[in-house]
């Protein structure tokens, strides 16, 4: 990453920094790029995409609705309900 490249993405971008920001943002995105072209060169062929590194599942409960649930206990801390409905304050006029 040269300074040209810098200046014109600064007068795109509509940004003003000054010579020392102007310096380390030309180190900063020359080390970036560098970092990209070092993470370009590895050879990935018959490599499996990953999400994680580690092979782990989450166990989830079956996804049920549960008739033992007491809303009327479950709904004593709360501001403010009517008809087993929690009310909140109007966000939108």
């Amino acid at each position: 990453m040269d300074s040209e490249t810098v200046e014109r993405l600064l007068r795109l971008s509509a940004l003003e920094l000054d010579e020392d920001a102007r310096a380390r943002l030309v180190r900063d995105l020359g080390r970036i790029v560098a970092l990209i072209d070092e993470m370009q060169s590895v050879d990935t062929e018959g490599v499996e995409p990953l999400a994680h590194p580690l092979d782990a599942v989450q166990p989830l409960r079956p996804d049920r609705a549960d008739p033992k649930v007491d809303r009327a206990m479950l709904q004593q801390g709360a501001p403010a309900t009517r008809d087993g409905l929690y009310l909140v304050p109007r966000v939108v006029e």
